[in-house]
């Protein structure tokens, strides 16, 4: 398959799964476990959405590899990676709250952000209406429109952040904005990275950053940017909780200067 193609699959099955994520909002969310926190909420609708993702690339991609929040990782035969947030946004999700997502990339090489290449992205915000989309050489897209980051912020940078669910992780998270907004005109937290993501390639947010997301959070939407002519840096890997800054060239890597500048933090 090329890679627009490739995209194609993955916007059908994003369709599909963000789909099922809001009929299963919409019928009551049944919580089935805790992560870290008793804030980061595990629903069984995170578990129903992976499964119907990964019987669609079985039938689709038997030979790809898979790596999902819920399932873990498994390799395949063809060099390529489906990497799959099922809800990115659980919190949203569980308090009913339209800001979740179903996030799915397929990428080329090792398993691992510093050594892949992006190949295809979509992100389905069904809540919200939007689907996402990207292919490698081909832009993002959304409902047939194509996307394009912010070139220039006059007025300051409209940026998006998240914050670590463990309360350990709060004083540094803070810090880093009070940093941070040296350059920012305001700031928004919407709860789900690959929405953030998504909206820097569409020009909605001029930028972002967060620390500690793990791969299925931005590999979806760290394509959807760089197709959209941004560009996407992960800092400090040797961190606990690496950060990850996104945007325009110019918001990119002033972003990246403050937060180099700034230590590893909490």
């Amino acid at each position: 398959m090329s890679a627009v193609e490739l995209g194609a699959l993955a916007a059908d099955i994003a369709r599909e799964a963000g789909e099922l994520a809001k009929r299963r909002r919409g019928e009551g969310v049944s919580l089935a476990a805790t992560k870290s926190t008793l804030a980061d909420i595990v629903t069984e609708a995170d578990r129903e959405v992976e499964q119907l993702i990964r019987e669609r690339l079985r039938t689709e991609r038997p030979g790809d590899g898979f790596l999902g929040e819920e399932t873990g990782a498994e390799r395949g035969s063809t060099g390529l990676t489906w990497v799959v947030d099922p809800i990115d946004g659980t919190v949203n999700y569980a308090y009913g709250i339209g800001a979740y997502s179903v996030s799915i990339a397929v990428v080329e090489g090792e398993p691992d952000p510093e050594r892949w290449d992006g190949v295809a992205a979509a992100v389905s915000a069904p809540a919200l209406g939007e689907l996402f989309t990207a292919a490698r050489g081909e832009g993002a897209w959304l409902d047939g429109i194509r996307l394009r980051v912010t070139d220039e912020t006059p007025a300051g940078a409209l940026l998006g952040t998240g914050f670590g669910y463990d309360p350990a992780t709060h004083d540094g998270d803070l810090a880093m904005v009070r940093r941070v907004m040296t350059m920012a005109r305001d700031l928004r937290r919407m709860g789900s990275a690959a929405i953030d993501l998504s909206y820097v390639a569409a020009g909605r947010l001029d930028g972002f950053f967060e620390r500690g997301l793990n791969p299925w959070d931005f590999a979806a939407g760290a394509i959807l940017v760089r197709e959209a002519g941004g560009a996407v840096s992960r800092l400090e890997l040797d961190a606990a909780r690496p950060m990850l800054v996104a945007g325009g060239a110019a918001v990119h890597d002033r972003l990246r200067s403050i937060v180099s500048g700034a230590g590893t933090g909490g």
